[in-house]
């Protein structure tokens, strides 16, 4: 279907609607995850990282297993590590190998009496990234020797080419002070605004914490599986955080490919049309455990002092084992300050995500900074069952953690916090307010205040020491424009690695960035008057217009056939 396809003139009963769902999930084809099970990942010496191995289901698991130095595992749950390593010793793997079938965690309940978020302790059910990190060293690190593998890198960088172009002697008002109110789409930026990532590669980054999904598989609870989701939707947005650069648009019938066995997942985007801006990505489990898509459609406007971009576009994540599917949209982004003084960044807005097939929904909160700046990062919110009673309380940071607890406990631990707040209340606090600029960054308040009893669902991972040198990138942002030789004959030609522009700003030549920028882009604008003289529609190569099963809604859906690397007749982009 081409990209000038319209929505059917009638929209789907709820009820015919769920029905689609119900049978898309029951019909889910996982032929195309048979040739890349995590199987051939453990064979060919690739890694599945720690906080994956523990939900990842399989359907046969005796004969694998990976090479392994557990120096050292969840604090909580060391005497484990120690038992399986003497038993490893003994087993029928060789030595110093891990069992994936036998890396479990306990998932007892605990009491966390913490004093913040940021102190509390980390064996919280798994979900911690950072107790995992550096557990298991790759079987096959002798025999590939860091060599490129199909699909992706063996190691992955830690640093950009080049660190970030300062942006001191430039100022974006000159382009604004015009476009007060208006969309921000069509208007072309300075190249030293941007970040040398493009659109695509941004969306990508909602898969660096894709343990949260193998977590609400592995989950046999449907309001846990709904902890785990609502985790997964706030680490989705957490890579925001200080991220001021503007990615690049992406050209239309660009394309990212990202596939990580280390973390269980692989993932396709394209750029579906230009005007409007919509991209379009399709995720999948490499064992089949789960399918996450949907399409994006960023409205950006300038307030004056701010840039805010309005999420459009439905997010869709499916699991097969438990035959559900959860929909929800992100929150609304602003950048604060783009005149004068220090650029910041607030999310805000209400977040629902609704299982379509219990009928359970979870509100979250995201919470603007407010007068004094109390409420900055906050996120609070809650699970409902289908008879609207609520079953748990989440609460916490969208850049730092987020925690859920029983609702009785939280509501008397509001109250008493309450009075203690007016105790404490200041009455020159009033007074103040009228002299508060509200473009300024307020001051960031204590971290995460934990309630004994919460159980931590998510915990951000730290950024590297020099990411503000680095765009301010995570890193996993780092690590999504590397381009490894070899990997040009894996990867087809509208893939954003081998985009020009991008590629000469990362490698600090913002020279020849701006100039292939420019040079880019008047060959797309050449190719869309082409087109219009041969009355010819641009047509989408790896997905189509139709509707969504689950919301009814219009979206673009994934039409397959991508990772069968047939390439030959993917347009001349760049």
């Amino acid at each position: 279907m081409n990209g000038s396809a319209t929505l059917l003139a009638s929209t789907p009963s709820r009820a015919h609607t769920r029905e689609q769902g119900k049978e898309r999930l029951s019909r889910v084809n996982l032929e195309t995850s048979k040739n890349t099970k995590l199987e051939a990942a453990m064979h060919t010496g690739k890694l599945v990282e720690p906080e994956v191995r523990p939900y990842i289901h399989r359907e046969t698991h005796a004969d694998l297993c990976i090479d392994a130095d557990l120096a050292k595992g969840p604090c909580s749950q060391e005497h484990q590590f120690q038992e399986r390593q003497a038993r490893l010793r003994e087993g029928p793997c060789s030595s110093g190998s891990l069992w994936l079938s036998d890396y479990t965690m306990n998932n007892e309940d605990e009491f966390y009496d913490a004093v913040t978020g940021l102190d509390s302790d980390e064996s919280c059910e798994g979900t911690s990234e950072a107790s995992f990190k550096d557990a298991v060293v790759d079987a096959g690190a002798e025999k590939n020797n860091g060599t490129v593998q199909a699909n992706g890198i063996k190691k992955r960088r830690s640093n950009l080419p080049a660190p970030m172009f300062s942006r001191n002697n430039f100022s974006i008002w000159n382009i604004l002070k015009k476009c007060i109110g208006l969309e921000l789409s069509k208007i072309t930026m300075p190249i030293v605004f941007n970040e040398p990532l493009s659109f695509l590669q941004r969306i990508s980054e909602y898969m660096e914490h894709t343990y949260l999904i193998y977590k609400a598989c592995a989950e046999s609870d449907s309001i846990e599986r709904m902890q785990a989701v609502a985790a997964f939707a706030v680490s989705a947005v957490a890579s925001q955080w200080d991220r001021t650069g503007k990615p690049f648009n992406p050209l239309l019938g660009e394309t990212y490919e990202l596939a990580r066995e280390d973390q269980g997942f692989r993932l396709i985007s394209e750029q579906v049309s230009h005007h409007p801006p919509i991209s379009a990505f399709h995720a999948e489990g490499l064992a089949g455990d789960f399918l996450f898509h949907g399409s994006i459609y960023p409205k950006l406007k300038f307030w004056g002092k701010s840039v805010e971009a309005e999420p459009k576009g439905t997010i869709t994540l499916e699991l097969p084992k438990h035959n559900e599917a959860y929909t929800w949209s992100n929150p609304f982004c602003c950048v604060h300050n783009v005149i004068v003084g220090k650029l910041w960044i607030e999310q805000y807005g209400t977040v629902e995500i609704l299982n379509h097939s219990t009928g359970e929904k979870c509100v979250l909160n995201f919470k603007p900074c407010g007068m004094f700046g109390k409420e900055l990062h906050r996120v609070e919110g809650y699970i409902q069952d289908k008879s609207k009673k609520k079953r748990c309380v989440i609460y916490g940071k969208w850049t730092e953690c987020i925690w859920s607890v029983d609702p009785q406990v939280y509501e008397s631990h509001r109250r008493n916090d309450k009075k203690a707040e007016a105790k404490k209340q200041k009455p020159e606090e009033a007074d103040d307010a009228e002299n508060d600029d509200a473009d300024d960054m307020p001051e960031v308040q204590e971290t995460v205040a934990v309630i004994p009893g919460s159980t931590l669902l998510w915990r951000v991972c730290p950024r590297p020491s020099h990411s503000a040198e680095m765009y301010n990138f995570t890193n996993f942002a780092i690590t999504l424009n590397e381009l490894e030789p070899g990997m040009e004959g894996i990867l087809p030609q509208t893939d954003c690695r081998l985009r020009p522009d991008i590629r000469a700003m990362e490698i600090g030549d913002m020279d020849e960035a701006s100039r292939e920028k420019e040079r880019l882009e008047e060959k797309q604008r050449a190719a869309r008057k082409d087109r219009a003289k041969e009355n010819e529609e641009w047509s989408t190569r790896w997905f189509e217009l139709g509707t969504n099963p689950y919301t009814g809604s219009q979206d673009w859906l994934y039409t397959g056939g991508y990772f069968d690397r047939k390439f030959t007749d993917c347009p001349d982009i760049y």
